[in-house]
């Protein structure tokens, strides 16, 4: 499926410039985001460029229809991260009303530093100072499960951190083997794997704040060095090892240096397995759709597959690549 879509101009914006700053606006660039916001850089005729996030029909690439108000999960994983002080850039105005664009819209603090992707081997301490976000993180717990929006309002999910993965691995896992040939094969032994690893986990009764999809390209680094936390709409109170899974994937042989005391090695490897089948299912899903950036997506789900089929046999060979209704 593909669509024409439109994304915010100078004179979209005007309105919401007028309001939230008390000036014309005079630049809009679009900048590379996530799959479910627009992200944009605005500069102003007075006072300094900010950045705005737009959640919209128009810029989500997953299709229209969210269930949970984007921007109500991003204010309060903001003030939940502001109070712990994990830095995330300022927040500036928000408007969920639809009054001054059409979707949800949230204006923060423009950090330019660039990302702690684009520093990592050097010297500069900005894996520490994420290190110690990241212990501060762990250490900060609630009984409430899921995102922290509803957890605060004493409406998390009724169930467990093993379940809620379990759910999501076997659907994930269903929409894999019905696109890749070698996972498809397996896909009996993957689910006797995933019951059994689910059913050797124990559940616990609090959980810590996690960011969710913590890459390095989801951390920006501000004009004093610090990391500062970006794309939180997905934060949650979870186990931690959901969150470290994801940093030693992303962050290969830097992830030691993140670490943190206390993990879980089945929890991980049980969790590690079903991020492995969500990078396969999810961009393919993702794919199906409009989606610019395709080759780059092909090649994190070719990756994926080779890491899941590592867990049911040794790694996967050339053909069991092959992807069934491979999108255009």
């Amino acid at each position: 499926m593909s669509r024409e879509r439109r994304f915010a101009a100078v004179e979209d914006l005007g309105p919401l410039a007028r309001e939230a700053f008390s000036t014309r606006l005079e630049r809009v660039e679009r900048l590379r985001g996530g799959t479910k916001k627009g992200v944009y850089r605005l500069t102003f005729e007075r006072g300094p460029s900010a950045v705005l996030y737009v959640w919209a029909d128009t810029e989500n690439f997953w299709g229209p229809g969210a269930e949970k108000s984007e921007m109500g999960l991003f204010l309060a994983a903001h003030r939940e991260f502001s109070e712990l002080g994990v830095r995330v850039p300022e927040l500036r105005f928000a408007d969920g009303s639809g009054r001054l664009y059409p979707g949800e819209v949230a204006v923060v603090e423009d950090v330019r530093g660039g990302t702690l992707e684009q520093r990592l081997g050097s010297d500069d301490g900005g894996l520490e100072r994420l290190a110690e976000h990241l212990q501060r993180m762990a250490g900060h717990r609630s009984a409430g499960l899921g995102e922290v929006g509803p957890v605060k309002a004493g409406e998390g999910r009724r169930t467990t951190c093993p379940e809620v993965v379990l759910g999501w691995a076997l659907k994930d896992l269903g929409e894999a083997a019905g696109r890749v040939e070698a996972i498809g094969h397996k896909r009996a032994a993957f689910e006797e794997l995933l019951r059994g690893m689910a059913g050797g986990v124990e559940p616990r009764t609090e959980h810590s704040l996690i960011h969710g999809e913590l890459g390095p390209d989801h951390v920006l680094m501000d004009d004093g060095g610090e990391p500062v936390l970006i794309d939180i709409e997905g934060a949650q109170f979870f186990d931690v090892e959901w969150e470290h899974v994801f940093l030693r994937i992303r962050f290969g042989e830097h992830y030691p240096r993140l670490r943190v005391e206390g993990l879980d090695e089945g929890r991980m490897r049980f969790y590690r397995l079903a991020q492995h089948l969500s990078l396969v299912a999810g961009p393919l899903r993702l794919l199906d759709g409009d989606f610019p950036d395709r080759e780059a997506m092909m090649g994190i789900v070719r990756r994926h597959i080779g890491e899941a089929l590592s867990f049911v046999r040794g790694p996967c060979v050339g053909g069991d690549l092959r992807i069934g209704r491979l999108p255009g």
